[in-house]
């Protein structure tokens, strides 16, 4: 039995990217070169059929590509079909030819202010645990320099001086209280900025505490400084979705799907729950989420939108391709984490003579590399996009690290900007309370 079982035969085909077709059907944007490829391989001549259907099973009166198999209007259709055994009952399904993904399609979204930035490198609770430590510093500085103050003046004075100049020796303790009140909060703030500050006293307990929240300070700053430099130079415009389980968590995102796609037929044609179930309602949720044509998805998703569109990762990719075109830039991406990978196939009639011959040709054009290279002709990305496609809102990997935006460091000068308008209302108060004070003087 010969293996080429094409050799000389004439084959009506079915591709749905064909000029002849109306624009817009899914299909396949390598078949053209896979069928020229092998109808030089195994030597057979081939003729396209017009189809208008963009479904593969027919549904009531409506037809699909599958219905010019059953008819014999069709011996092969070549486009991206997705194996599944109810499929495999009603047509022969070649060698798989492509693994794709199913992508999330979104747009882009503007740079937003980074305001976080200065408080994001700790935690809510490190922040609250940072404030208490603070103020705990503070307090038992504060009791303890009065106390070995109020101490060492008591030993080192002679009880007979203290009774006879008791009222001066107070007040001058006093004096000496007051004076020194206050340097504790400078000293335990000017450590958390690195500026340091004199002791207030000069006794081994009051060191002990105060080296301790040298340390402790050491370590806060460092661990703030190290981190914050990573969130002040991340991206400013984060994607709208990093997964499809986002979807699922998300009460105001809209999902986009074709209608008799793998993903309609995957979320809609069951009664799974749990996951499946969220993102179902989200599909039903949307009067528009169902598209006859890609097109029509895709033309939704648009910056600024909540749209996300849910289908193979080659179509999304041409969508980004011809959309930098129309546009110049680059306002569709792809989110970082795909979803199911996809058995892709070719369908021919029900036991049909050619299926084995198409395979080994399928195989053979896996194993040289040729499909995937066909991509670099068919899908040629803009650098600008390429990193849109890989990561989701990651640059494109390269030695030019992009300078830092206003918006990159907006944390930083609300903080600059509080700090000076506080300073400034507290010189007005000291400046009215002084003028206050004069005044009060000068009338008595």
């Amino acid at each position: 039995m010969s293996l080429n079982a094409l050799n000389g035969q004439h084959l009506r085909i079915i591709w749905p990217r064909w000029e002849g077709n109306p624009k817009g059907l899914s299909g396949a944007l390598k078949g053209g070169v896979i069928i020229d490829c092998l109808a030089a391989r195994f030597k057979f001549s081939y003729e396209m059929v017009r189809v208008t259907e963009n479904r593969l099973e027919p549904q009531g009166k409506e037809r699909g590509l599958f219905s010019y198999l059953f008819d014999k209007q069709s011996d092969w259709i070549v486009s991206g079909v997705h194996s599944t055994f109810q499929r495999n009952e009603i047509v022969d399904q070649t060698t798989p030819w492509d693994f794709a993904k199913l992508g999330l399609l979104i747009p882009v979204q503007d740079e937003t202010a980074n305001i976080n930035a200065v408080v994001k490198p700790f935690q809510w609770p490190v922040w609250i645990g940072l404030i208490i430590s603070i103020l705990c510093v503070i307090v038992v500085l504060n009791l303890m320099h009065r106390y070995l103050e109020y101490r060492s003046q008591f030993e080192t004075s002679d009880h007979e001086e203290r009774l006879k100049n008791g009222n001066q020796t107070n007040r001058e303790n006093r004096m000496v209280l007051k004076s020194q009140a206050g340097k504790e909060y400078l000293y335990v703030f000017g450590n958390l900025l690195s500026q340091g500050g004199p002791y207030s006293s000069k006794r081994l307990p009051f060191r002990l505490v105060a080296g301790v929240w040298v340390l402790a300070a050491f370590i806060f700053v460092q661990a703030y400084t190290s981190l914050l430099f990573t969130y002040v130079v991340a991206p400013v415009n984060q994607p709208l979705i990093n997964s499809i389980y986002d979807i699922a968590d998300s009460s105001d995102i809209n999902v986009l799907v074709k209608i008799a796609g793998t993903p309609e037929t995957l979320f809609m044609n069951n009664n799974w729950t749990g996951f499946y179930e969220k993102i179902r309602d989200r599909i039903k949720s949307f009067p528009q989420s169902r598209c006859t044509l890609v097109s029509d998805c895709i033309n939704l998703v648009k910056p600024g939108s909540r749209n996300v569109f849910i289908d193979a990762e080659p179509y999304q990719l041409d969508a980004i391709r011809e959309n930098f075109e129309k546009t110049g830039k680059c306002s569709l991406q792809i989110a970082r984490d795909r979803y199911l990978t996809l058995f892709v196939v070719m369908a021919l009639q029900k036991k049909s003579p050619y299926t084995n011959t198409i395979n080994i040709g399928l195989m053979e054009l896996l194993q040289s590399g040729l499909i995937d290279y066909w991509d670099t002709w068919f899908r040629p990305m803009p650098l600008q996009c390429k990193g849109k496609i890989q990561y989701g809102y990651t640059p494109p990997n390269n030695n030019e690290h992009p300078p830092l935006s206003l918006k990159n460091l907006t944390g930083a000068f609300i903080i600059l900007s509080v700090g000076l308008s506080l300073s400034l209302l507290a010189f007005l108060c000291e400046k009215i309370l002084f003028l206050f004070k004069r005044n009060c003087h000068q009338l008595h």
